[in-house]
């Protein structure tokens, strides 16, 4: 099984935000951050999950059992239910992203364990110095 957590950071609401990849395979882990553009903290959680997944697919990780971890319920039960009023072309996108797997469980975990894609978010946010 190949387990993706994944978390955004945004700096204000819209801001300039980050997501924060962990992916975690039987043979090793991958640690990612990246900038992400400036948005809502929703849509950033969304866009990090995308990401991750565009991530897996480019390192041909997408014929096993996935099991994809966020701390969002927002984003959890909008996966669950297949359905986001006002995200449903990311839901789209994220669940064309998921077709190549066999099995995919979405997973709502507490923060506090998610704390290694949370980390590589914070990274990932552009460091601002105030005027």
């Amino acid at each position: 099984m190949i387990k993706l957590y994944t978390d955004a950071a945004t700096r204000g609401n819209p801001g300039p935000s980050a997501a924060g990849i962990l992916i975690v395979t039987p043979e090793r882990q991958y640690q990612l951050q990246a900038p992400l553009p400036e948005q809502s903290n929703h849509d950033a959680e969304f866009a990090a999950v995308i990401l991750g997944l565009e991530q897996l697919a480019n390192r041909g990780l997408t014929t096993k059992i996935l099991q994809i971890n966020v701390d969002s319920k927002l984003v959890f039960q909008s996966l669950e239910k297949r359905y986001a009023k006002h995200y449903q072309a990311a839901v789209d996108r994220i669940l064309a992203l998921e077709a190549p797997y066999s099995m995919v469980i979405h997973q709502w975990i507490p923060e506090r364990q998610n704390q290694g894609a949370h980390h590589l978010a914070q990274q990932g946010l552009p460091h601002l110095t105030d005027c």
